[in-house]
C-alpha cells in the first residue's frame, strides 16, 4: 500500500471510531466500563488513531498542487479562519449540549455564535478544514482536512438525533431558535445576530493571531496577516 492509500486509511479510522464510538457504541460500552472506563477507552482509541494519521502524514510525498494559490485565496482564507477561531472561542460558554451544562436546551438563549449555529465548534473545524484546502491543495492535506470537515459536520448531525432522543422537548426547543446551518436561523428571523461576547470576539482575535503566527515556526510558512507582514 502506497504513502496516499495510507493516509487514506488513517483518516477512515479516526473519523470512523470517533463516529461509531461516540454513538451507537457509547451506551453499551458505557454500561460495560462505567463512564470512566469507557472514556478512558475513548480516549485512547482517539490518540492511536490520530497518532497514526499524523505519522503516515508525515510520511506521505507532497505531491503537486492542484490549483495555483494566490493573494485572493489567501485572503478568503485569512477571513475565514478569523470566523472560525470566533466561532470556537464561542462555543466555550453557553453551550447547552455539552455535559452538565447550566442552562437547559429548552431555556438556552440563542445568542452570540448560537445565533449564527447551533453547533459553532464543529463548523469552526470545518471551516479550518475548507481553509486549509484552499491554501495548500496537496493530496495527502485533501484527505486530512476532508476527514475533519467530515467528522464535524456528520457529527454535528449526529449530535442533534442523539440529543433529540435523550431530551426530545427541550432539543426541539433548542432547534426551533437556531439553526444546522449558519445564519438560517438569523435569515428565517428565527435568531438575531449579535451579542458575541468579549469571549468569542477579543478571544477569537487572539487565537486566530496566534495560532496563523505559529503557523510560520511549526509549519515553515507564514499564514494570515502576517504573509503580508513578514
Amino acid at each position: 500500500m502506497d504513502a496516499l492509500n495510507m493516509v487514506l486509511v488513517a483518516a477512515i479510522a479516526f473519523v470512523g471510531t470517533h463516529a461509531v464510538l461516540s454513538h451507537p457504541l457509547r451506551r453499551p460500552l458505557a454500561s460495560r466500563l462505567g463512564e470512566k472506563g469507557f472514556l478512558l477507552l475513548y480516549s485512547l482509541v482517539a490518540f492511536v488513531t490520530l497518532g497514526a494519521l499524523v505519522r503516515t502524514y508525515r510520511q506521505a510525498p507532497v505531491t503537486a498542487p492542484l490549483w495555483q494559490v494566490g493573494t485572493g485565496l489567501w485572503t478568503v482564507t485569512t477571513v475565514a479562519m478569523l470566523i472560525a477561531s470566533i466561532l470556537l472561542l464561542g462555543s466555550l460558554i453557553r453551550n447547552p449540549a455539552a455535559p452538565g451544562a447550566a442552562s437547559s436546551a429548552a431555556t438556552a438563549r440563542a445568542h452570540g455564535v448560537y445565533a449564527v449555529t447551533r453547533h459553532p465548534m464543529m463548523w469552526a473545524f470545518a471551516i479550518w478544514g475548507g481553509s486549509h484546502i484552499l491554501v495548500y491543495p496537496v493530496a495527502k492535506n485533501m484527505i486530512v482536512s476532508s476527514a475533519i470537515i467530515v467528522l464535524a459536520l456528520v457529527g454535528a448531525g449526529l449530535q442533534d438525533l442523539k440529543k433529540a432522543g435523550a431530551d426530545p422537548a427541550g432539543w426541539t426547543a433548542w432547534q426551533s431558535r437556531t439553526s444546522y446551518l449558519p445564519f438560517v436561523a438569523i435569515a428565517q428571523g428565527r435568531a438575531r445576530f449579535g451579542k458575541f461576547g468579549a469571549h468569542a470576539l477579543v478571544g477569537g482575535l487572539l487565537v486566530w493571531l496566534l495560532a496563523s503566527w505559529a503557523h510560520g515556526p511549526l509549519a515553515g510558512w507564514p499564514a494570515g496577516i502576517w504573509r503580508w507582514l513578514a
